[in-house]
């Protein structure tokens, strides 16, 4: 496997493929506990308090879900020692634009990874993991146990995009109310699987594109997710929108943001954190169709102008990951960003690698 890195930092390749996720997270402990302080730097001074709280809660309700991987975050949580852990992992609250994409009849995934929490884009790593189906490539962080954008080079990729949000009222200032609701509702009632976890148990159990489409279809999971898969031959992608027990699966249009493609009665895209309070439903129905629709409109090579996609409005303040990945050839490009705080629009990558050859080494590990 050949790394290499443009003129900004790189952005590291870990091998844990013995040990997986609690030997990335111990291994890189120092890391994982900046992440943390960089993340709460960002809440007002008074949420600090309440991190252990409500990593009670999440442990409880990780601990009586069908989580495969809750011996994973006890042994974690307790080798890093501080609260916060069990949180992580059981929210993935990010806002995303994926496209799954063919050149040549190779498909390729691209996607943006959007949320406020500064330090995901300079912390970021990729964690080289395996399972019984082979390795695979996670663009991830040292505590995280879940996948949110991974590649298994020969076989396929995927990434999760937030669902939209079920709205019990309709009016923009009670848009908390119905985001607490729905966390209650999911915290007493719900014992499926997190999204981010399936997706994992996914790359390490499934040889191939088809046993991953119908294993992130049919499998229940604990709140609403957009999955993008793309495989290694012609035709082999898709966006599966997915609600806790169903599914629709898009083979034509295979782009995604934080809404479903046809709108639903009840549902809300995703709105920016900065505009929670504010925004209509309308507003971020259209936020996200611009960010999609860009994205599928961009007429670039991704073999040739890698990350070239990257700008306004797919690119954003919010903006921490862009990665885009081709399994076929086991090419993976990965961008951490950070905002610029000396400028309100500027957004800017700190680091950045690129992984070349991977799949010729995984088959002939």
């Amino acid at each position: 496997m050949k790394s290499a890195t443009a003129a900004l930092p790189e952005i590291p390749v870990i091998d844990v493929r013995d040990g997986g996720a609690v030997r990335h997270a111990r291994e890189r402990a120092r890391f994982a506990h900046a992440l943390r302080d960089d993340c709460l730097a960002w809440f007002p001074s008074l949420a600090a308090p309440m991190v252990p709280a409500m990593d009670s809660l999440a442990r409880r309700w990780l601990l009586r879900s069908r989580s495969p991987y809750v011996a994973d975050i006890e042994a974690i949580a307790a080798a890093l020692g501080f609260p916060g852990i069990w949180l992580l992992n059981g929210s993935y609250q990010w806002g995303c634009t994926a496209l799954a994409r063919e050149e040549g009849a190779v498909p390729w995934l691209a996607r943006t990874l959007d949320w406020p929490f500064p330090g995901l884009g300079r912390h970021a790593e990729v964690a080289r993991m395996r399972g019984p189906a082979g390795e695979f490539l996670s663009v991830t962080w040292p505590g995280y146990v879940g996948v949110l954008t991974a590649m298994a080079p020969g076989r396929f990729a995927a990434a999760i995009n937030q669902a939209p949000l079920w709205r019990r009222t309709r009016h923009p200032w009670l848009r908390l109310y119905d985001i607490a609701a729905n966390a209650v509702n999911t915290w007493r009632k719900i014992r499926h699987m997190p999204p981010d976890q399936l997706l994992r148990h996914a790359f390490e159990t499934c040889a191939t594109f088809a046993a991953a489409r119908h294993l992130l279809e049919t499998t229940p999971i604990a709140r609403p997710v957009i999955y993008t898969l793309a495989g290694c031959g012609a035709g082999e992608r898709c966006v599966i929108e997915r609600t806790e027990e169903g599914y629709v699966t898009r083979a034509g249009t295979t782009s995604a943001a934080n809404d479903w493609l046809e709108t639903m009665d009840g549902w809300e895209g995703r709105v920016g954190a900065n505009v929670v309070m504010t925004c209509s439903p309308a507003g971020a129905a259209e936020a996200s169709r611009r960010r999609r629709e860009a994205l599928a409109g961009w007429n670039g090579s991704f073999s040739r102008d890698g990350l070239a996609w990257v700008t306004a409005p797919v690119l954003n303040r919010f903006t921490r990951l862009a990665v885009e990945m081709c399994p076929a050839t086991g090419t993976m490009r990965v961008a951490g960003y950070e905002h610029d705080v000396h400028d309100e629009v500027a957004h800017r990558a700190t680091r950045m690698t690129t992984i070349e050859g991977a799949r010729a080494e995984i088959s002939g590990a």
